[in-house]
């Protein structure tokens, strides 16, 4: 019982229980029913007078609801009931025999007369009703399915807000949006529709203006960077012009990079159902055929749905990682009941335990002294993670107990 909801209905149930229980139990208190004697003892005056009325004329007792026999009345003897009704005759008139049985669901008091034989009558029975225990459990019942019914709409019409911007939060899009809110119902259901509207809509505009302003960067670096370029090439040391050269290769690298990360972040490619185990080994034999030691596990046949450039960029970059961080590496594709799992190992050093987690962060490198022998900006890895968000999966990254790097790759898989 840990949702907000869940927890208003069990409160709302307590509470209408304990005070339907508590008015009920006031009401008991204070409908009692009369004192038995009280409603005993006028019981008692009738047979005395049926027991006075048998001794002169018997013939009267029929219409007065009496009879004469030579026994008492057959049935269960109630011996409580006998002695109560004793008692009462004593205190109404002279003292008599008296003994009540059960006959047929009725009470019969059988009365010992004078001149010999019994007096038969039926007396009020003062027992509770032989149902009572399922009345009170029909009672409880309706009061438990009242209260249920009642805590639970009024706990879905307090939550609903909540649960509102929980199923929006729930439809944001990879881009960091999320799609309009309908600004109908109840008055607090509109204002936090309306809230979660405009909260998208300010998303919505920082992320164009970032993308924008990155894309408007990447692409006017280019210029001076030709500029640059060009002037470079008068440099007559040799060793000079290199590294001027190297700088700017690695600048024009950078604003690529940054120009593909906002390209992806846009997600305009189409998905389609493709075979992952294929397009795996082709990205595999491509880095073979460039010298690059990829190694490929027999793998499954698997089909997930993704677009095939974006997704081939993205496996491409953490292949190329583990080759030229790692030194070579083994790929291996498995089916994980609904996902498709890639897991590639290099045979490098791994990353430190405190950089591990900011390896996604754009332009990081594990080496602080960005090592000019190693080609990249520092976006590979994000770029990689951004095109398998927008297709349902997701990118880790850890270190292998016994030595490499593992890149571990997960997509949504229908069936083979």
């Amino acid at each position: 019982m840990t949702s907000l909801s869940a927890r208003i209905t069990a409160l709302l149930i307590v509470a209408i229980l304990t005070v339907v229980g508590l008015a009920t139990l006031a009401a008991s208190r204070a409908l009692q029913p009369p004192n038995p004697e009280t409603t005993i003892e006028p019981v008692a005056r009738q047979i005395h007078v049926l027991a006075e009325l048998a001794a002169r004329d018997p013939g009267l007792l029929s219409a007065a609801g009496g009879a004469v026999s030579d026994r008492p009345a057959k049935g269960a003897v109630l011996e409580r009931m006998s002695i109560f009704l004793s008692h009462a005759m004593t205190r109404t008139g002279p003292p008599r025999k008296i003994i009540v049985s059960r006959e047929g669901g009725r009470l019969i008091a059988s009365v010992a007369l004078s001149g010999g034989g019994w007096l038969l009558t039926p007396v009020p029975d003062p027992s509770p009703p032989e149902d009572r225990w399922l009345i009170l459990g029909i009672w409880i019942a309706m009061i438990v399915v009242g209260s249920v019914a009642v805590s639970w709409y009024a706990a879905r019409r307090l939550s609903r807000p909540i649960e509102l911007m929980e199923d929006a939060a729930s439809r944001i899009g990879t881009d960091a949006t999320l799609p309009p809110v309908p600004e109908t119902g109840p008055a607090e259901v509109r204002a936090t529709a309306r809230a979660l509207n405009r909260l998208s809509e300010r998303l919505t505009r920082a992320m164009e203006s970032r993308m924008r302003l990155v894309a408007a960067a990447g692409h006017d670096l280019r210029t001076p960077m030709t500029r640059m370029r060009l002037r470079a090439e008068f440099i007559p040391d040799d060793e000079e012009r290199a590294r001027w050269l190297a700088d700017l290769e690695e600048l024009d690298q950078i604003a690529d990079s940054a120009i593909r990360l906002v390209r992806e972040e846009a997600g305009g490619d189409l998905a389609e159902p493709l075979r992952l185990d294929q397009m795996v080994q082709t990205i595999a034999g491509e880095m073979t055929e460039i010298g690059q030691e990829m190694r490929l596990d027999p793998a499954p046949p698997l089909t997930v749905t993704a677009a095939p450039l974006a997704l081939k960029r993205a496996l491409r970059n953490l292949m190329a990682n583990a080759a030229t961080h790692g030194g070579g590496g083994t790929v291996s594709l498995q089916s994980d009941g609904p996902q498709a799992v890639i897991t590639i190992r290099d045979l490098g050093p791994g990353i430190p335990g405190p950089l591990i987690d900011r390896v996604f962060e754009p332009f990081f490198r594990v080496d602080p002294a960005r090592q000019k022998g190693i080609p990249g900006a520092g976006l590979g890895l994000a770029i990689a993670r951004e095109i398998l968000a927008r297709f349902g999966g997701s990118l880790a990254i850890r270190n292998h107990p016994d030595g490499g790097l593992e890149q571990v790759i997960t997509l949504p898989a229908p069936g083979p």
